[in-house]
């Protein structure tokens, strides 16, 4: 029995450790391109991760109750390593899905969802690339999952401070302002159009390398000011888990602070 105790001890705590690494795996993979994100992302964590923590993490209780009363007892430290690795795993994908709850499923979030910033043909190019990425749909269509109601009324329900900007400055201006400010947020900026009061860049996570893009639009306003839009897209996932909205917000913010006083 006491030999039956080691080698199951020893087994799942070499599968505890490689846990990390099939996550490791998975999020590198896809991020470098070694990996299509549906592998990388959809079947490895979304669809198998759970199941294999899980799975793990009983193997490893049983093995901790062999160490605790197998005698002579020995092994429960590795025993209770193999629980924790799982277990902690297990308590963060929770966590994750609690907040996935708390948050709206959409993906596209705009300050205008009536007219809002459209994007290049480059970006519409580098998206339609993405295999089972995103489509781009009118923000005001109405979708089934949503119960009638569009992305945009969703997204503005969840997050009414999302609204444009006015700058008193002029549009050439406001448009090298929110470039400057997209850049000093950590965005990539491919695009900026000063005289046309356009910017766009794109926004990657680290793990995975998911991108998000940014439409950013500047149009003139009243006695000399200007209105500033913003979008952000997730190129793949039905949810962003907020992502989209907390960066609108911030690059709103950082815009308007940063805007000469009385802007």
């Amino acid at each position: 029995m006491s030999k039956l105790r080691d080698g199951w001890v020893k087994t799942v705590w070499v599968l505890a450790l490689l846990l990390p690494v099939w996550f490791l795996v998975a999020a590198l993979g896809t991020k470098f391109g070694l990996l299509d994100w549906r592998i990388g992302f959809g079947l490895m964590v979304f669809k198998l991760g759970g199941l294999l923590l899980l799975g793990v993490l009983i193997l490893a209780v049983i093995g901790l109750l062999m160490a605790l009363l197998v005698k002579p007892r020995r092994g429960w430290g590795r025993a209770l390593v193999a629980v924790l690795v799982p277990a902690l795993a297990l308590g963060f994908a929770a966590s994750v899905m609690g907040k996935a709850k708390t948050v709206p499923p959409i993906h596209d979030i705009a300050t205008n969802i009536q007219d809002p910033p459209q994007y290049s043909p480059a970006v519409i190019a580098a998206r339609a690339a993405v295999v089972g990425g995103n489509p781009l749909t009118p923000m005001t269509e109405p979708v089934a999952m949503l119960k009638g109601k569009s992305v945009g009324e969703v997204g503005q329900a969840a997050n009414p401070d999302i609204q444009p900007l006015t700058l008193v400055m002029p549009v050439a201006a406001a448009t090298q302002l929110a470039a400057d400010v997209a850049a000093a947020e950590g965005l990539k900026v491919t695009k900026v159009d000063a005289a046309g009061g356009a910017v766009e860049a794109v926004a990657e996570s680290f793990w995975f390398g998911f991108k998000d893009d940014v439409a950013i639009r500047v149009r003139p306003g009243a006695a000399g000011a200007s209105v500033v839009d913003v979008r952000s897209t997730s190129r793949v996932g039905l949810s962003d888990l907020g992502a989209n909205a907390k960066r609108v917000r911030a690059l709103l913010a950082a815009i308007k602070a940063k805007a000469p006083a009385g802007g």
